[in-house]
């Protein structure tokens, strides 16, 4: 098994039963979600782990030093994503991160806790990295919870991807006015996973590149719903 990134983690309560693992955005870190995963309402124990992304010069800001995911090449959003334009793409970031994030799901398999009960949720930067490494599992997870963000790599989720991987349902936020990842992207996004034939319970919300309480009580619930189906 690769070697862990640094990573703060905790427990809801006693024996957990199920792992979620949070990825961050550009240039944030771990910290930024556990009140986020502290305010979830929900039926069982959860076991939190939110890794800090490595530290790595980023073009679109100048090649500056910060916690990144994957660099970004170009401050067209529109080009982030796009199937005949993968070369504006990190390509070996976002899977050199991907390999990191796996690594995690593995470290959770080998303590006990079944693939249907691990969880990937990440916001922009990182909501991309859950997308490209939760759709590609081989036996699939629970559930990925893509917030604020957008499918990465969209060109080789045909060839990578697997039934099961397709098969997690997705949990796709975004808000109507965000100025970072557009919305149109989230909802391009969402259009590209759909054709793809992936679950995407979609939502939006009246905010700029953020987390809404509103989004939170959505998230409890449709984590609550993917645990029951897994008890």
């Amino acid at each position: 098994m690769s070697e862990l990134l640094r990573h703060i983690a905790f427990d809801s309560g006693r024996d957990p039963r199920y792992s979620m693992i949070w990825l961050h955005g550009l240039g944030a870190s771990g910290d930024d979600f556990v009140p986020v995963a502290e305010a979830l309402q929900l039926p069982h124990t959860m076991r939190h782990i939110l890794p800090h992304a490595p530290q790595m010069p980023v073009t679109l800001n100048g090649g500056f030093i910060m916690p990144a995911w994957y660099d970004i090449h170009s401050a067209d959003a529109s080009s982030w994503n796009r199937t005949d334009n993968a070369s504006m793409q990190d390509g070996e970031g976002i899977r050199a991160s991907q390999q990191a994030i796996d690594a995690f799901i593995e470290r959770e398999i080998a303590r006990g806790i079944p693939p249907t009960n691990i969880f990937l949720a990440g916001f922009s930067q990182g909501g991309a990295i859950a997308l490209q490494c939760g759709l590609r599992r081989q036996a699939g997870l629970g559930g990925i919870l893509a917030l604020s963000t957008y499918l990465p790599l969209a060109d080789t989720l045909h060839a990578e991807s697997c039934e099961a991987g397709l098969r997690t349902p997705v949990f796709m936020a975004h808000g109507r006015q965000d100025p970072v990842v557009p919305y149109a992207l989230g909802t391009h996004s969402q259009k590209l996973l759909q054709d793809a034939g992936c679950e995407v319970d979609w939502h939006e919300y009246d905010m700029p590149h953020s987390v809404c309480m509103e989004e939170i009580d959505d998230i409890s619930g449709w984590l609550s719903q993917r645990m029951k189906s897994a008890a």
